[in-house]
């Protein structure tokens, strides 16, 4: 009999999702800046999280990137602050995303460890059987990664890199952007109309 369970949807009492968003030191920034936007756009509470590895990316790859992704999300937690809200269990939460996801974070998460916010946020959405979706973003993998994606995937997380699709026929990095982030969001049980669905018009909700 498979070890995994369904994952648990926790919707907090006054009824509005509520989504962990983490971003870690790997490259992939644009996608997690569309993500936020996205999430406030549908009126989804957001707690952020952002390492220190995840600023210098930022900055690298946007234009006063952190500064918006503060002002995109509703609650921004410090990695260090272990006491906050989203460290615990009992405080309601529908699901987590990292985005994009370092090997090192991944692999803190495939080994329980909970040094940061991050990766004890990440545990406690895996230990309350909520889901867990991880944008691990390096090429090549070596098999240390294979092993701790495997890990991971057997606890109950997502393991979803960030992949183009070219069938949508995107003519912007805009649009290959907005195909991933509604297929992470898919992955949380948050349906968008943001890019062409294989086998239906672009304007589908569902």
């Amino acid at each position: 009999m498979s070890p995994l369970r369904p994952p648990r949807v926790a919707v907090p009492q006054h009824g509005r999702c509520r989504i962990t968003v983490g971003l870690s030191g790997a490259s992939g920034m644009p996608y997690a800046l569309r993500l936020l936007e996205v999430l406030q756009g549908l009126s989804v509470e957001t707690h952020l999280i952002v390492t220190k590895a995840a600023v210098q990316t930022l900055a690298v790859e946007t234009e006063n990137g952190y500064e918006m992704a503060r002002s995109l999300a509703d609650h921004v937690h410090s990695n260090s602050d272990i006491g906050a809200s989203i460290a615990s269990g009992s405080y309601p939460v529908q699901g987590m995303i990292i985005a994009p996801c370092s090997v090192k974070t991944l692999a803190e998460i495939a080994n329980g460890i909970g040094s940061s916010l991050l990766s004890r946020a990440a545990d406690v959405t895996l230990k309350e059987r909520r889901p867990l979706v991880l944008g691990v973003r390096e090429t090549p993998l070596h098999l240390g990664h294979l092993r701790n994606m495997t890990a991971v995937t057997e606890m109950g997380a997502v393991v979803a890199p960030p992949m183009p699709a070219f069938y949508t026929r995107g003519q912007t990095l805009d649009d290959l952007v907005n195909h991933q982030v509604q297929r992470w969001l898919d992955a949380l049980g948050i349906h968008t109309a943001l890019a062409p669905r294989w086998a239906e018009p672009a304007h589908t909700l569902c």
